[in-house]
């Protein structure tokens, strides 16, 4: 996990440790395909995108993205009394080299979730033949 002084250093070993310290979990690969199907996001927009996740959470899963340097966080400095400012979410160029990854992960999740639905197609016909 990130702290005040930037990202860990990633062990060594097996390269896929350090990408899974940077976009490792559930919810960081998803932040990332909103970003790239969407380009720029705000806060609400992503909430809207993932209601599953608490606001606290993507707050803390959008500032290590921050500090990986994988998004770009840009606040609009409009004062207005009682209304936050606006912030854009975007990925950075080095964000974009995930976007093949993400896409891979997209496509097997749609296949395996077809998979799935067959099989339980499949299941439920033979069980109501019996």
């Amino acid at each position: 996990m990130a702290d005040e002084s930037g990202p860990e250093q990633p062990a060594e070993g097996c390269p896929i440790e350090a990408t899974l310290e940077v976009i490792g979990g559930k919810w960081k690969t998803v932040i990332l395909y909103w970003l790239l199907r969407d380009r720029t996001l705000q806060f609400g927009d992503l909430r809207r995108h993932m209601p599953a996740l608490s606001e606290p959470m993507l707050a803390r899963f959008l500032r290590e993205l921050e500090a990986h340097e994988i998004i770009h966080r840009k606040v609009h400095r409009k004062v207005r009394i009682g209304v936050p400012p606006q912030v854009d979410y975007s990925l950075t160029e080095y964000g974009r080299t995930l976007g093949p990854i993400t896409e891979l992960l997209a496509e097997w999740g749609a296949n395996h979730r077809n998979l799935v639905a067959r099989r339980r197609k499949t299941y439920e016909s033979r069980r109501f033949r019996r």
